[in-house]
């Protein structure tokens, strides 16, 4: 998915509540605006946003010295999410349809997410998901893709909706490989997360090599495309992966809430709808 003009002050937002994520020194705050200014000034828009977003994270690292600004919040959060966890585990024993009321669990925890200006509250957003008509719904195909799948890869997003991939990845009942980010990036999910998360207990973890938020193929590891290319069924989970991935050539299931009106627009949604989608090779 390529860049929209409406990205760029996006952008800039980004680079402005990291810098003040990162640090205190108004200096270094106003560095990193400038760096990311000029950078914007050259950037292609054939470019996607996770391909800009990595280029605004190293500035805010580079400039302040900062490699993970958003650990406390994500250390926060996933405290936060392990408290509900039983009482998710119990909304999905009870439900008609187990495997539907996961993926909507799964979908909720997209709302955690550092990089989109919107407020959230965990426990609130949950219930109302919960609720929610879902915009796009291929779960007929996802349901039949699943039953003849024996090795499912993972994609995650943010931390402390990683916990609430763990509903979802002990409800698919296969064999899962969680492919996590290679370095600290917003509040996305890296090994040390992952396994704060529990997703070991649950999953195989492994490193897409990807230092973006949302995954870029072309800057990916050879042994992740070999199992994003080999695995019988591909879950994508949040904005980041499916601006990343929303192009590609091979069959993806797209489980996200449309954040912000550039990614509603493409999916033809209204923003705030909850999705699950397939994507066609």
């Amino acid at each position: 998915m390529k860049l929209h003009l409406d990205c760029i002050p996006c952008f800039m937002e980004q680079a402005l509540r990291a810098g003040r994520m990162a640090t205190s020194d108004e200096k270094q705050i106003k560095q990193i605006l400038d760096k990311t200014g000029e950078m914007i000034k050259t950037v292609s828009m054939q470019s996607t946003a996770p391909e800009i977003g990595k280029i605004i994270y190293s500035i805010v690292s580079n400039v302040t010295g900062n490699q993970d600004p958003y650990k406390s919040i994500k250390q926060r959060h996933i405290k936060e999410t392990k408290d509900i966890y039983p009482e998710l585990e119990k909304i999905v024993a009870n439900s008609k349809d187990k495997l539907l009321t996961a993926i909507r669990i799964a979908i909720a925890g997209n709302v955690i997410d550092l990089g989109v200006k919107k407020s959230f509250d965990i426990v609130k957003d949950v219930k109302s998901i919960l609720k929610q008509e879902f915009a796009v719904l291929d779960y007929s195909i996802f349901k039949s893709q699943l039953e003849k799948t024996e090795s499912i890869l993972y994609i995650g997003d943010n931390v402390g909706e990683s916990v609430f991939d763990k509903i979802l990845i002990k409800e698919l009942r296969k064999s899962v490989k969680y492919a996590v980010r290679s370095i600290p990036i917003i509040n996305d999910v890296t090994w040390e997360d992952a396994i704060a998360s529990g997703l070991d207990e649950v999953a195989e973890l492994i490193d897409s090599g990807c230092k973006s938020p949302g995954v870029i193929l072309d800057q990916s590891t050879p042994e992740f495309l070999k199992i994003f290319n080999k695995s019988d069924l591909v879950i994508s989970k949040g904005q980041g992966n499916f601006e990343g991935l929303s192009d590609c050539n091979r069959q993806v299931f797209f489980l996200l809430k449309a954040k912000c009106p550039i990614i509603s627009n493409h999916l033809e949604v209204a923003e705030g709808s909850i999705i699950l989608k397939e994507h066609k090779s």
